[in-house]
């Protein structure tokens, strides 16, 4: 049976929905860089082990990564799912588990990379906005693409009414790629780092 570890840093919703999908997997650990971090009750009461890698006591990225790394690693995961995790991990972490490590981007990659992205696509007026699970490269969102979902932006729409449409599809497409991870389906020699 593979085993993931999630990657947190708030209420954990796509954590939950990975969790509740129910798939052939065991999750290991779900580790969170923040102590209040809301998901980590969640996993505690289902049975989940459960850590905390606080950045602000690390002086810098390089040895923050090297904690958590060192965490991860006790879990010996076959997949690190990055849920909300809301750090920018270098590019030595991201190599130690290359073809290994998803992340969900709330926006449709390659568009709106970074911070904010439900207000950038209504300033820019689009019409369609999305999410985008993809394997982690040290490129910030720049990963091969999983799996997309796309939403309309209606009249009307601020950045919350967008955001909620947006995350109900992460909560749908971000148990699929694990599941097609688990089982195989997903070509991972084509990411280059």
């Amino acid at each position: 049976m593979k085993s993931i570890v999630i990657l947190i840093s708030g209420r954990g919703s796509n954590m939950r929905s990975i969790v509740e999908a129910g798939m052939p997997a065991r999750i290991a650990a779900v580790i969170s860089n923040q102590p209040s971090a809301g998901g980590l009750a969640y996993a505690a009461e289902r049975g989940i082990t459960t850590a905390v890698v606080d950045h602000k006591a690390f002086d810098s990225r390089a040895a923050f990564d090297e904690a958590l790394a060192a965490e991860i690693d006790r879990f010996t995961p076959d997949l690190v799912v990055l849920a909300g995790f809301m750090r920018v991990l270098g590019e030595g972490f991201v190599r130690r588990y290359a073809n290994r490590l998803l992340n969900i981007h709330p926006s449709l990659l390659p568009s709106f990379q970074g911070l904010h992205t439900h207000r950038r696509a209504l300033e820019a007026g689009v019409k369609v906005h999305g999410c985008t699970v993809h394997f982690v490269t040290p490129a910030l969102d720049h990963g091969p693409i999983v799996i997309q979902a796309a939403v309309p932006v209606l009249p009307g729409d601020d950045e919350d009414r967008l955001a909620a449409r947006v995350l109900a599809e992460e909560h749908r497409i971000y148990p699929r790629a694990v599941q097609w991870f688990i089982e195989g389906r997903l070509d991972r020699k084509s990411t280059r780092l």
